[in-house]
């Protein structure tokens, strides 16, 4: 994919799932968010698209988390769906993939179409467990604001040590998982905000990146965790977090916050749950190795893979 696709392969990214959703008007999937912009911005290697004549007709995006590669979205125009655009844009995918001999590979699909877990489990990819896509109207509240700061809040230098932080505690969850494209991409793209939770002694006890607003992943009106986590094991602080991000969106103005959370996080699932966020829409982990990554008891993180 080069920069001057994006427009084009925007448009078939929102009518491919526009139409599959049965959306009155398919283009107007997703809003005024964007997905592939940011996506191409922040990591251009792992980004392409199959051509017919002259005009694209797919694309594949993938997000490298350190150890970890995320796949998605993956799209192709419904006039040639069938056509194996989509196994030819998996192909490259993976092969990049490979390339850069990631641990895991990570994406979110739809658990009711056994043709999209057909195409991924012929690229070594298993099925794991639920994922939901929740949100919560924001409101008023009357418990005392919560205590956080911002990383756009920070000097260049205090910047670097928390880049480092969100390291150690991202690591602490997969070995090698590593956010720091997404912090430095929202920070340089104006996407949002990354929310920094202090723990006793001063250290950081969590962070969550935050996309808000147009042209972001988020969309007008929604506060998007894209990913948010604690240490494992620490619930409290994970209740800080999520109370934080809901925060975030009052005190910005914005009305709805999203987040995804897979159910094998039965702790994390069941807190979201008690503060009144609801699924939207259910999807699946698939996972290649087979293996369960941080979907397990006991992790307290919020990821959104779609």
């Amino acid at each position: 994919m080069a920069e001057a696709d994006l427009l084009e392969a925007d448009l078939v990214l929102r009518l491919a799932f526009g139409t599959r959703l049965r959306l009155p008007d398919p283009m107007k999937f997703r809003g005024d968010a964007r997905m592939l912009q940011p996506r191409f911005k922040t990591d251009p290697q792992t980004a392409f698209v199959a051509e017919c004549e002259g005009h694209i007709v797919g694309s594949v995006i993938g997000m490298d988390w350190g150890r970890v590669f995320v796949l998605g979205p993956l799209s192709v125009a419904p006039s040639f769906a069938g056509c194996g655009i989509a196994r030819l844009l998996m192909r490259q995918s993976m092969a990049r993939a490979d390339a850069q001999g990631f641990d895991l590979a990570a994406l979110f699909t739809v658990p009711d179409s056994p043709t999209h877990i057909r195409l991924y489990e012929s690229f070594g990819y298993v099925p794991n467990t639920l994922t939901p896509v929740m949100t919560k109207e924001v409101g008023s509240s009357d418990r005392p604001p919560s205590a956080f700061s911002l990383y756009s809040g920070l000097s260049h230098d205090a910047q670097s040590a928390v880049v480092k932080s969100c390291r150690d505690v991202a690591g602490s969850i997969f070995p090698g998982l590593d956010l720091s494209r997404e912090i430095n991409a929202i920070s340089a793209l104006g996407l949002g905000e990354t929310l920094l939770l202090q723990g006793n002694g001063g250290a950081l006890a969590g962070f969550a990146l935050c996309h808000m607003g147009k042209g972001s992943e988020a969309g007008s009106g929604n506060l998007f965790v894209k990913f948010a986590a604690c240490r494992p094991g620490d619930q409290s602080s994970f209740e800080r977090l999520l109370d934080a991000c809901i925060d975030l969106a009052r005190t910005k103005g914005i009305p709805r916050v999203t987040a995804g959370c897979n159910t094998a996080r039965e702790e994390a699932y069941g807190l979201m749950r008690a503060r009144g966020f609801r699924a939207q829409m259910i999807g699946v982990a698939m996972h290649r190795p087979n293996q369960t990554g941080w979907n397990i008891p006991g992790m307290f993180v919020l990821d959104d893979w779609r």
